[in-house]
């Protein structure tokens, strides 16, 4: 890691240290990385399928989906004409099965796009780790620059102070 501060002598101050400018600034900073942009790109198309799923999966329309499904599963098969009924009560062995069978398939899947969404997140923390450590270069820069301008007022100041006094011709 590069040190925030840059000296620089200038001409009109000998002996004090200059805050860094802008320019050197910019000159000793990295450009910045869209983090989304950079996962997005190493996402195999499986990867991909995985994140929308999870992603749609963990709405509530998905849940208000399977909720209804089974609302009417078990009501038609309950309430249905018995020659109609194609699951019977009490048993709902299809039902079982076929929730099981959906169950079995999402957890993994939604394991998988959990896990390429928090190597998403961690990637996006880093990112902004490294914005905010810029950020705090910056600022320090600044609070030297003004630092640097408050001694320098006061050195005016305590000139002015010994100076003798200015009298006008009347």
């Amino acid at each position: 890691m590069k040190s925030a501060l840059i000296i620089v002598k200038d001409v009109t101050m000998s002996d004090t240290a200059v805050p860094p400018t802008l320019h050197d600034i910019k000159r000793h900073r990295a450009p910045l990385r869209s983090v989304n942009v950079e996962h997005r790109k190493t996402l195999s198309r499986l990867e991909r399928l995985a994140i929308r799923i999870t992603d749609k999966v963990g709405t509530m329309g998905f849940f208000l989906l399977i909720f209804g499904w089974t609302l009417v599963w078990l009501g038609w098969n309950t309430l249905a004409p018995g020659a109609l009924r194609f699951d019977p009560f009490p048993a709902f062995v299809l039902w079982l099965f076929l929730s099981n069978m959906i169950q079995i398939f999402l957890m993994p899947l939604i394991m998988v796009g959990q896990n390429l969404q928090g190597r998403h997140a961690e990637a996006r923390a880093e990112a902004d780790f490294r914005v905010n450590t810029k950020a705090e270069r910056e600022i320090e820069a600044i609070l030297l620059h003004l630092e640097s301008q408050t001694a320098l007022m006061i050195k005016i100041l305590r000139h002015l102070e010994d100076a003798p006094p200015v009298t006008t011709p009347s």
